[in-house]
């Protein structure tokens, strides 16, 4: 079977369900890693007293991992690859 056979497999409906789960979820977490990234960003503004607990560039370092994992997840949520590698 060649690749090009393989992309124009008919996908039943329980996979269209997977599909759509997956995609929506992988958004909704993009967004939550992202929300988390920022707010750990721009701590200062949102909470002292943490801010003041911790070192400031590890919590930038870290909230800019947080996005670009968020990033990450929504494109995977737009390309929606789930069932390529069975």
């Amino acid at each position: 079977m060649a690749l090009e056979e393989f992309e124009k497999e008919q996908v039943t409906d329980r996979e269209k369900g997977y599909i759509r789960m997956r995609s929506i979820m992988d958004y909704g977490m993009g967004l939550l890693w992202m929300g988390m990234g920022v707010f750990i960003i721009f701590i200062k503004k949102f909470s002292l007293d943490l801010a003041s607990k911790y070192d400031s560039g590890m919590f930038k370092i870290f909230g800019v991992v947080c996005v670009i994992y968020g990033l990450f997840r929504i494109y995977r949520g737009y390309k929606k690859n789930y069932l390529r590698d069975r």
